[in-house]
C-alpha cells in the first residue's frame, strides 16, 4: 500500500490574509505615507512622516461679481459725492436769491415810498383845490344871498387900523356903499371915516387908506390868504364867474 505525504493545503484563513496583504492601494486613497526604517523597531528615532497631499485648487475668482462690486461702490461713491456737492450748490444759491431778493424787495420798497409821497402830494394839492373852488363858491353865494356882511367886513377891517390914524377913507364897491353907511355907520363916525364908492374894488370887499398905512381887506386879498392856509394858490379871479342873481331881471 503506497502511502502519500500530505500536501500542504493552505487554510482559508490564510488565503484571505495573503489576498488582504497582496492587494493594491491606489494613491489617491492613502492620506500620509512614510518609507520604512530599520531602525523603528529598535527603539530608535521614527522617521519623519513623508506626508504628501494633494494641492487644493485655488478658488475661482468671480470677475463678474467683483465688477459689480466696483460699480455698486462706484454709483455709492459718486451718488454720496454729487449729493454733497448739490447741499453746496443749493445753499449757494439759496444765498445769492435771498441777496438778490431782498435787493429788489428794498429798491421796490423806496420806489413805492417815493410814488407814495407823490400821490399823497398829489392828493393832498388835489384836495385844497377842491377846498378852495368849493369855498369860492360858497362866498359868492353867501355874497348874493347876504350882502349886508359887507358892512361886517368894514367893521372888522376899520378895527384894524390904530387909533392915530388920521384921515381915514373907507372905499367899497358901489353897490355895497348903501349898506356900509347903514350897518357900519357908528363905526364910520367914531373913526372920522369918508365912506367912498369905487368901481375898482369887487363886491363883497374895501380897501382902507389912512397917513400911517393901507388895511387891503379887498375880497382878492382875503381870497389869497384864504387859499394859502389851505396850501393853494389860487387867485379869486381865475374862478368861473359868479353865479347870476335869480331876483335879478332878465
Amino acid at each position: 500500500m503506497t502511502s502519500s505525504k500530505p500536501k500542504n493545503i493552505p487554510s482559508p484563513n490564510d488565503a484571505a490574509r495573503a489576498n488582504a496583504y497582496a492587494r493594491f492601494i491606489p494613491r489617491e486613497e492613502l492620506n500620509s505615507f512614510a518609507a520604512w526604517q530599520p531602525g523603528s523597531l529598535s527603539g530608535g528615532p521614527e522617521p519623519q512622516a513623508n506626508v504628501q497631499r494633494t494641492p487644493e485648487e485655488p478658488p475661482k475668482v468671480d470677475i463678474a461679481a467683483q465688477l459689480a462690486a466696483q460699480l455698486r461702490s462706484a454709483r455709492q461713491s459718486g451718488y454720496q459725492d454729487g449729493y454733497r456737492d448739490g447741499l453746496v450748490a443749493l445753499d449757494a444759491f439759496k444765498q445769492s436769491l435771498a441777496t438778490q431778493m431782498s435787493a429788489q424787495v428794498g429798491s421796490l420798497v423806496q420806489s413805492l415810498d417815493a410814488a407814495l409821497v407823490g400821490l399823497q402830494q398829489d392828493m393832498a394839492r388835489t384836495l385844497a383845490i377842491s377846498a378852495t373852488h368849493l369855498a369860492r363858491q360858497i362866498v359868492r353865494t353867501e355874497l348874493l344871498s347876504q350882502p349886508e356882511l359887507i358892512a361886517h367886513v368894514a367893521h372888522e377891517a376899520l378895527d384894524t387900523l390904530l387909533l392915530s390914524a388920521k384921515h381915514v377913507t373907507l372905499r367899497v364897491h358901489p353897490d355895497d356903499h348903501p349898506l356900509v353907511a347903514l350897518g357900519a355907520a357908528e363905526v364910520l363916525a367914531a373913526r372920522g371915516a369918508r365912506l367912498l364908492a369905487d368901481a375898482a374894488i369887487t363886491r363883497g370887499g374895501c380897501l382902507i387908506e389912512s397917513d400911517i398905512g393901507v388895511v387891503d381887506a379887498t375880497l382878492e386879498t382875503r381870497w389869497r390868504r384864504a387859499a394859502a392856509s389851505l396850501g393853494c394858490d389860487e387867485a379869486w379871479a381865475s374862478a368861473v364867474p359868479p353865479p347870476s342873481d335869480p331876483d335879478a331881471a332878465p
